[in-house]
């Protein structure tokens, strides 16, 4: 049985721009199916600010910037090579943001357990956490596709939070976006904007309890943020 002062909670965190920096292979896999379109290549920081919604939308809003229109079924295609070819080197470039391991360490040394609530699919969510050796240390990882409705509906929060075995009473959220926002204050959930993802406005503007700058800094805020919601 798991003790200590965290025992019965629950951190739950976005995947994308939150717990990894995987931009820079979401632009490569993104590049080269636009090069399946002759589309001009998207940039790096462009697309830091492109992710969050889903592959789909990522290649929607990408060749939207490159003022190309597609059919809903050539969409479907397009996302459908997009996944191949990201799948196929998913975490070439890709590491956890600094410090996310020491503070896991340090909730888990508390007790606090954690899951993944990722508008990303589950397999792939899965595929990138089992080749950054990052799996072992979460009690549940549900993606987009393995609920109803998707962030920012609160039933994807509520969902990552009971699959890992907590109640959203004793969860915190920890995100980069709007979604992440408003997925956890719909759940009634305290919520964390991380000050370095990839946020589609400013992080001080999202309406999150805190915004947070480091790593080193999470395991005393969420101390503090599950003692005021208690």
């Amino acid at each position: 049985m798991t003790t200590g002062e965290l025992a019965d909670a629950v951190i739950a965190f976005d995947l994308d721009g939150t717990l990894v920096d995987t931009a820079p292979d979401l632009v490569r896999a993104l590049n080269e199916t636009l090069d399946l379109e002759g589309l001009p290549h998207a940039k790096l920081a462009t697309v830091r600010h492109l992710v969050g919604q889903g592959a789909r939308r990522l290649i929607e809003r990408a060749t939207e910037l490159a003022s190309a229109n597609f059919s809903g079924e050539r969409l479907d295609q397009l996302t459908a090579a997009f996944i191949e070819f990201y799948r196929a080197d998913i975490a070439g470039a890709s590491a956890p943001f600094p410090g996310v391991t020491d503070a896991l360490d340090q909730l888990a040394a508390l007790g606090a357990k954690f899951s993944v609530c990722t508008n990303k699919r589950t397999d792939l969510s899965q595929q990138l956490l089992d080749a950054l050796n990052l799996s072992g240390r979460f009690s549940a990882v549900v993606g987009a596709d393995a609920v109803t409705n998707r962030k920012p509906h609160p039933e994807h929060y509520r969902a990552a939070v009971e699959r890992a075995g907590g109640t959203v009473r004793r969860s915190v959220m920890v995100g980069d976006t709007t979604a992440d926002v408003a997925a956890a204050r719909a759940a009634g959930a305290p919520v964390i904007v991380v000050r370095f993802g990839y946020c589609d406005g400013g992080a001080d503007s999202l309406g999150a309890d805190v915004v947070l700058d480091r790593y080193s800094d999470l395991a005393p805020i969420c101390r503090r943020l599950l003692t005021a919601h208690s």
